[in-house]
């Protein structure tokens, strides 16, 4: 049965799954009982799916993939395993993080009004075949982790109004599918008001269309306990929540899988600082390739432990 779409969402970003089990990989429940990656997750509370999709991937097991047929692939698949699906734009070939926002090679030379037509094409086609499975995700993200924008130069925040135009194609294509998909804009490091705060004033001067703030929330990266950001990321959530009357979701989490006990303690306040969102504004929270075991991946913020089995780190979904 599929989850009622106003409950709280708990996901897995799986993007690394298709490749993990096209290379052999076996996923193992505690009982050491071989079972579907997708099954694992859910018993453990998820019931939301997040795919990553690049328009023209090369076949590299850990950067390529996640093609528009092969993320229709995975969203029918989830779709069938009662999951919400979300689909993650990143409209380049490869990854797309703040550091980089490489348009993919097909839209290398095409000038700013070509762009919008890709965005706003690519963004239709993709849902359109998903669509066609039988899958309309409940959510749409348009860019990834994009506090200096996306399809640089063109959409730099250097250029908001160019980069707002870019987004606003990929809002009218997902609406143009089904105006109930919910779309996201995604920016990294959560617990940084003044970066939100920033981005999401320019995207309103700008008349940026979007339903939902995502944001990602990392403190490995950063290098701190979560401890010491965990309240700014609950408080940022809340100003975002209210500055600009939009929900809120956590779209990317990971902590070290080493610190099994820390990245448990880290996933309950996270879902704790979402859910603590007035007016049920907070969407819920997503862990990114907990599947994605270290030895496959060479992720350290990965939930799986060596032996193939989910980390106890994901229970805290369960509650």
């Amino acid at each position: 049965m599929i989850s009622k779409k106003n409950s709280f969402s708990n996901g897995a970003d799986v993007g690394w799954l298709p490749q993990m089990e096209a290379t052999g990989y076996k996923f193992y429940d505690a009982d050491g009982s071989q079972k579907d990656c997708l099954q694992l997750l859910k018993d453990r509370g998820i019931n939301t799916i997040r795919l990553r999709v690049w328009v023209n991937p090369n076949d590299d097991k850990a950067s390529g993939h996640c093609s528009p047929q092969e993320t229709v692939v995975m969203a029918v698949r989830a779709q069938k395993k009662g999951m919400r699906i979300m689909i993650d734009f990143h409209y380049s070939d490869s990854w797309a993080d703040p550091g980089k926002q490489n348009k993919p090679a097909a839209w290398a030379k095409h000038s700013f009004p070509e762009l919008l037509t890709d965005v706003y094409q690519h963004t239709y086609d993709v849902l359109k075949m998903l669509k066609k499975a039988g899958v309309t995700p409940e959510w749409v993200q348009v860019g990834n982790e994009i506090p200096g924008g996306m399809l640089w130069p063109e959409g730099s925040t250097d250029n908001f109004s160019q980069l707002a135009q870019l987004l606003d194609k990929g809002y009218e294509a997902t609406k143009a599918i089904d105006p109930k998909i919910k779309v996201i804009v995604h920016l990294d490091e959560g617990n940084k008001s003044e970066k939100f705060r920033w981005f999401f004033d320019k995207a309103t001067e700008n008349k940026v269309k979007y339903d939902v703030i995502g944001l990602s929330y990392y403190p490995y990266w950063i290098k701190t306990d979560y401890q010491s950001t965990i309240l700014d990321l609950e408080n940022n959530l809340k100003d975002m929540a209210s500055r600009y009357n939009k929900e809120v979701m956590v779209v990317e989490v990971g902590g070290d899988y080493t610190a099994v006990q820390n990245t448990k303690e880290m996933l309950e306040a996270t879902i704790k600082a979402v859910k603590s969102v007035p007016d049920h504004k907070g969407l819920g929270v997503i862990y990114w390739e907990p599947q994605g075991e270290k030895s496959w991946s060479g992720y350290q913020l990965n939930a799986w432990l060596s032996d193939g089995k989910p980390s106890p780190a994901l229970d805290a979904f369960k509650n």
